[in-house]
């Protein structure tokens, strides 16, 4: 089973309007609501594609109880914390030429409810996939990520992390099965500035040798490059869209790659993985999220995945 954790969900409420007036009464053209949060993101993609999850994570007041059953609607098994003060955040997105957000804070989490988060993950067991992703709230320990691989670690459960910085630094030492990187994020964490993809790939083996197994980089416009766990390398362009959206497009790659791993292990597990497939169908699904209002659809990832095996066929 793969399991996804989303520390802080949250409501994300989607305004679009002609011109943006700061300091007065500003109408709206349409407005949409979608429940996410990175890992959120994750399990409603790999729902989408086919691969079953479970969401985990903390849910307060009733903005949480409507992410609850939002996830559930969505098809994704959901099995949240609830805290007992505040409520979850609500995101607003403001669409108008260019995109502002403001996002919410997000409710407390006491010692209490994230032992309950720990007793949870201990029911993981060997063949299972955790997937953490995203920033962590104020009120956690920096080093949450490293104390829950930490405490999974010889366990046989395949660790997906995506984040920045510290964050993703400090558990490379417990070899993620996949990173993901984007390339600005990959130069931070180096004091580098990348220059073309001979740098990327010279930082993306700096990761592999502290630990990490595959190493995913996404580069916005010039597409993504990955380094497997065999040494080899593979780069893949954007897909041909036009970007409608700039949330969840990089959880979707996550989701994607994870989901192609996962089914072509399902059809055979002797026969080795190919990543250059896995990059492929993470590209599409990002694509397919990145060209949508919402997240992508099976149908769209279908289309942009044909469309970049066509571009490869060119290009060869």
């Amino acid at each position: 089973m793969v399991y996804t954790v989303t520390f802080n969900p949250a409501i994300d409420y989607v305004v679009h309007t002609d011109e943006m007036k700061l300091g007065e009464i500003n109408r709206a053209d349409r407005e949409m609501m979608f429940f996410g949060g990175k890992g959120i993101n994750v399990s409603v993609m790999l729902e989408r594609m086919g691969i079953k999850s479970v969401a985990l994570g903390f849910t307060a007041g009733f903005t949480g109880e409507a992410i609850e059953k939002g996830v559930e609607a969505l098809g994704v098994g959901a099995d949240f914390i609830r805290l007992e003060k505040g409520n979850s955040r609500i995101n607003v997105k403001i669409k108008s030429g260019q995109e502002t957000e403001l996002n919410g804070q997000g409710p407390d989490i006491d010692s209490v409810s994230l032992e309950k988060l720990f007793a949870k993950l201990d029911r993981l067991t060997e063949g299972d996939t955790l997937i953490l992703a995203g920033s962590i709230p104020k009120t956690l320990p920096a080093d949450i990520y490293e104390k829950i691989l930490k405490r999974l670690q010889g366990r046989g459960i395949r660790f997906v992390v995506d984040a920045a910085g510290a964050l993703l630094l400090n558990v490379l030492k417990y070899r993620p099965f996949l990173i993901k990187p984007n390339n600005i994020e990959l130069g931070e964490m180096f004091g580098a500035k990348l220059e073309g993809l001979a740098d990327i790939e010279k930082y993306a083996k700096k990761l592999q040798e502290m630990g990490a197994a595959n190493v995913l980089v996404s580069m916005a416009g010039d597409g993504a490059f990955l380094l497997d766990e065999n040494g080899r390398t593979y780069s893949c362009g954007v897909c041909e869209g036009v970007v409608k959206n700039s949330v969840g497009a990089g959880d979707s790659m996550v989701a994607g790659f994870m989901a192609s791993v996962i089914m072509q292990e399902n059809w055979d597990s002797a026969i080795p993985v190919n990543y250059r497939d896995a990059l492929i169908e993470g590209t599409a699904a990002g694509g397919a999220t990145a060209f949508s209002d919402d997240l992508g659809k099976k149908k769209d990832i279908d289309r942009l995945r044909d469309q970049l095996y066509r571009q490869m066929e060119k290009e060869n």
